[in-house]
């Protein structure tokens, strides 16, 4: 799944050995974001609003995370 962060960046999020992983992608290079560290049983809206939760620094009036597939 990725997800556009307010506007700011992408971040992918696959699963990977029962846990979930998080990527900054970006500029052709894709890199793990390794202080992120979503809880393994959320689906994928607990996802999106874990995120929007974990970035809501980045968050401007009107903006918010969404998913892009």
């Amino acid at each position: 799944m990725r997800f556009d962060i307010y506007g700011h960046f992408e971040v992918e999020v696959l699963r990977e050995n029962g846990q979930w992983a998080v990527y900054r992608t970006g500029d052709g290079l894709k890199r793990k974001e390794h202080d992120i560290v979503i809880p393994a049983g959320l689906d994928t809206g607990g996802v999106l609003a874990f995120l929007d939760d974990v970035y809501h620094e980045f968050a401007e009036p009107g903006a918010c995370v969404t998913r892009l597939e």
